[in-house]
């Protein structure tokens, strides 16, 4: 019998988990689903899920790489252009070339490492291209000098947003726009809302200096925390004395003003932050909308963790007959679906997966709900109407259509209210608020 001769396939050696390659592999995958046009988010839940036993520290490289890369997804992507003219890629090779880029602008220095790792990492991916990846991340790591100057003659990559995104900024916001550009690319901030029926502010940050935790009070007492850290590591989060919360988004409870008593609508309400804060806030009789059973039942479970209790219902918002008793609310939050504009560094996926012409279906969309919600408004009660975006067609805009189009609201401000609207800072994320009164009789 002759013997058979050639080459035989054979199997990477598995990585390990506390191998650069290993985190490169998740992360390629996470980035690679987002360039599909999936979420992020749903994405991340479901690699934690089918690992378990992954440690915090893991989890965090795992993440950090992920966001990071999609950050700056336009400077990785135009870095690569130069690379890759002729050489179409697998969205999954294209992902991992993407992660690597970005770690080797954060890391030169690591350089050498970085390009074996990205090799161990593409045989579990794509075994036949370890050498496409080989030679492209030399080439990078060969080409660092030029890289800045190619990427500073590409408006997408010197910002690291699309280009229809960087001149809707420009336009809307003359003298903002690169400061709140910059801002979307930052590592978010971490601020904490504290449970004023479980301990008061000053009492909670007592506790977190006790365990060496570095916070500073803001202006409307959200905690932001010197470093990031994962909220299990919170004094008191299992137990409801505490909740991670935007400071940007602390400021909805307050300048809706619910008193004590009152019928209190959250239209949009999961994962429920808002609603919480209301609770904690005042003795208010809440009903909290959400469309999504899933989201609900989150909404749920945050509410039972910190002792608090409102009435749940699933159902659309602009359907009123399928939820609305027919009672008039006196204090209606409507914290609308939108671009997510202004949150975009916490969900970076969101400026490759926005088209412009996105824009004008949230319009449309918000203007729907505000209108079904007006009519379930009593007479000289109050809605706030709150979007996370920094796009005008969802902001101003489209309350001056609203104004326009009902004679019985104005618009006014809440004493409280220092800052109108606001955009993203080093301190909180981008938000846009506008209080609307139901006249108790028109002029």
């Amino acid at each position: 019998m002759r013997r058979q001769t050639g080459c035989r396939k054979t199997k990477p050696t598995p990585l390990k988990p506390d191998d650069l390659a290993y985190a490169l592999f998740h992360a390629a995958k996470l980035v690679a689903t987002v360039l599909k046009g999936a979420s992020l988010v749903g994405g991340y839940e479901r690699v934690l899920r089918e690992n378990p036993n992954w440690s915090d520290a893991l989890r965090g490289a795992v993440r950090d790489l992920t966001w990071r890369t999609l950050r700056d997804y336009g400077r990785g992507d135009a870095t690569l252009r130069h690379f890759l003219q002729e050489k179409p890629l697998s969205v999954t090779i294209h992902a991992l070339l993407l992660v690597a880029v970005h770690r080797f602008e954060q890391r030169p220095e690591q350089a050498h490492t970085l390009v074996n790792q990205a090799v161990d990492a593409a045989a579990h991916l794509s075994v036949g291209l370890k050498g496409v990846v080989n030679g492209v991340l030399r080439n990078v790591v060969r080409q660092e000098a030029n890289i800045a100057i190619w990427r500073d003659e590409d408006i997408a990559a010197r910002y690291a947003y699309p280009e229809w995104w960087i001149r809707r900024v420009q336009r809307e916001h003359k003298d903002d726009w690169e400061a709140i550009l910059a801002a979307g690319n930052l590592h978010p901030p971490v601020c904490l809302r504290v449970n004023r029926r479980r301990v008061t502010v000053e009492r909670y940050l007592s506790e977190l200096a006790d365990v060496g935790i570095v916070a500073e009070r803001l202006d409307n007492d959200a905690l932001l925390l010197a470093h990031p850290l994962p909220v299990s590591k919170l004094p008191g989060f299992a137990e409801g004395k505490v909740s991670a919360q935007d400071a940007g988004a602390q400021w909805a409870a307050p300048w809706l003003g619910a008193r004590e008593g009152e019928r209190v609508l959250d239209a949009c309400a999961a994962p429920g932050g808002k609603s919480a804060h209301l609770l904690e806030l005042a003795d208010i009789e809440l009903t909290a909308l959400e469309l999504d059973p899933v989201r609900a039942s989150f909404l749920r479970s945050n509410l039972a963790r910190l002792g608090l209790s409102a009435k749940v219902v699933v159902a659309d918002c602009c359907e009123l007959g399928a939820w609305w008793d027919g009672r008039p609310f006196d204090r209606i939050l409507a914290d609308v679906p939108c671009s997510g504009s202004g949150v975009v560094r916490r969900h970076p996926d969101i400026k490759w997966l926005r088209r412009d012409s996105d824009i004008a279906g949230f319009a449309a969309q918000q203007a729907a709900i505000i209108g079904a919600l007006w009519q379930t408004l009593a007479v000289g009660g109050t809605m706030l109407y709150v979007t996370c975006s920094v796009f005008d067609d969802e902001n101003h805009r489209q309350i001056e259509r609203f104004l326009a189009q009902h004679p019985d609201a104005e618009l006014f401000m809440p004493q409280s209210c220092q800052i109108h609207p606001l955009l993203p800072t080093t301190h909180h994320d981008g938000f846009y608020y506008a209080c609307l009164r139901k006249k108790t009789r028109l002029v």
